[in-house]
């Protein structure tokens, strides 16, 4: 399976506390830090995003490129453009209409509706912790968050704009203006764009569940359900396999047999590398907050985790490019029961599921 780490850049960087954002007031911007204050009328609250911290126990970094890094005026103008449905064609389709907050960044559809009730082929994953993940999209064909953030845009069934036209929508409305420039230090355009968007996306992470203070040393931070749960996950299911590391993903591509009897296969991550062997793989998706994130699979097939778990026992569905860990498990109900446990103990403690709809520049 193929897989490019290419995207890695540096460290965490550490910034002030949050900024004042104008929200196309009429006034120009300066970006005094503003610790331990609340937020002004009519700036984003950033206070619920990691900017310049972690949750307890990640040390990894977040793939941050070198041509753009966090700072708080650039993820207050990325979670503006996020929530915005004008950079639709029609004005009516945002990222947070298919990555909603209040769903764990999800939109608890199987498949995704866009632009005019347009419905799509794949399941929206969730953005929870999508800064640590080397590929994005089901199929991995965007390299970056920032390549990511481009391609609904353009997507005909999804936003159904040109980038063209989002710029010049952008271009034409005066506190969108002047934040880029404030920002950039240059005129709106499509790079910035999408670099602002992976900025805010980047602050989304979920941490501090029950496994991982488990992790941190707390033998009790686990029920005994979930207790013996991870040692199946890591044991007799081999989940651990493919959900291995702190975000429980390898950040490759594997075929578990999921949409592989339709008449016309999602030919997953072969589209993109052109190589038979990798027809029907999908990225591994993180399993953190994931009882919040059903639908399940790329296409929403299974509805729960108690389906999940299921098909997985069953050894997934035989087909001739099936990944040679996917095999029958033979887990009893009660081993069922725990597994569940355990998956329901990656809940974090700080997921910012209440992020409300920031005001927009005008």
């Amino acid at each position: 399976m193929s897989r490019n780490r290419s995207a890695a850049a540096p460290g965490r960087l550490l910034v002030a506390s949050l900024v004042a954002v104008l929200a196309g007031t009429g006034t120009g911007c300066d970006f005094p830090a503003a610790p331990e204050q609340e937020t002004p009328a009519g700036q984003p609250d950033l206070s619920k995003l990691f900017i310049d911290d972690l949750p307890p126990g990640y040390e990894q970094d977040r793939l941050i490129p070198e041509d753009n890094p966090l700072t708080p005026a650039k993820v207050a103008l990325g979670m503006q453009l996020y929530f915005d449905g004008r950079l639709s064609a029609d004005g009516t389709v945002s990222c947070a209409t298919c990555h909603d907050p209040s769903r764990h960044f999800t939109d608890g559809r199987s498949t995704s509706t866009g632009i005019r009730g347009q419905v799509g082929g794949r399941n929206a994953p969730t953005l929870i912790n999508a800064t640590y993940m080397y590929l994005q999209f089901w199929d991995g064909r965007a390299a970056s968050l920032e390549e990511q953030a481009l391609g609904p845009i353009q997507n005909p069934i999804e936003m159904g704009n040109t980038l063209e036209g989002a710029v010049e929508t952008l271009r034409g409305i005066e506190g969108y203006a002047r934040q880029f420039e404030d920002v950039f230090g240059r005129p709106v355009n499509a790079e910035d764009m999408a670099r602002a968007i992976a900025a805010f996306e980047r602050t989304i992470l979920s941490g501090d569940s029950l496994w991982d203070r488990f992790n941190r040393g707390d033998a009790a931070a686990l029920p005994a359900a979930a207790r013996r749960g991870w040692d199946l996950f890591t044991g007799k299911a081999n989940c651990s396999k493919c959900h291995a590391g702190f975000n429980l993903s390898d950040s490759d591509f594997h075929n578990i047999g999921i949409g592989t009897g339709h008449n016309e296969p999602d030919p997953g991550r072969a589209a993109v590398t052109g190589d038979d062997a990798d027809r029907g793989a999908f990225k591994t998706p993180t399993l953190r907050d994931v009882r919040h994130s059903e639908p399940y699979m790329h296409d929403g097939s299974l509805a729960t985790l108690e389906e999940v778990i299921v098909f997985y026992d069953r050894g997934g569905r035989p087909n001739s490019w099936l990944d040679p860990q996917i095999v029958p498990l033979g887990l009893s109900n009660g081993e069922k029961a725990d597994l569940l446990a355990f998956l329901e103990s990656l809940d974090g403690a700080a997921v910012p599921t209440d992020l409300e709809p920031p005001p927009l520049p005008q």
